[in-house]
């Protein structure tokens, strides 16, 4: 990916963590709460089989959905 579009998918990323603040489900491996930054950067990491920064520049849009569905539904 592009820096600029590496960038803006960063702070795009920062914004759902920001969301997903607080509404994330307990976990017994995190008693003091979960980071919801590294959850979406750890679940597109997961879709995508790599880090948000090295997918593919024609993959932004369908990374922006699936940051959509996250926000949607915290797990």
């Amino acid at each position: 990916m592009n820096k600029e579009n590496a960038s803006k998918l960063w702070k795009i990323i920062q914004e759902a963590g920001d969301y997903l603040r607080d509404q994330l489900p307990e976990h017994p491996n995190h008693p003091r709460g979960r980071n919801s930054y590294a959850h979406v950067a750890i679940c597109i990491k997961s879709k995508f089989n790599t880090s948000y920064k090295d997918i593919d520049d024609s993959k932004f849009d369908e990374v922006l959905k699936y940051i959509e569905f996250l926000k949607k539904n915290p797990s």
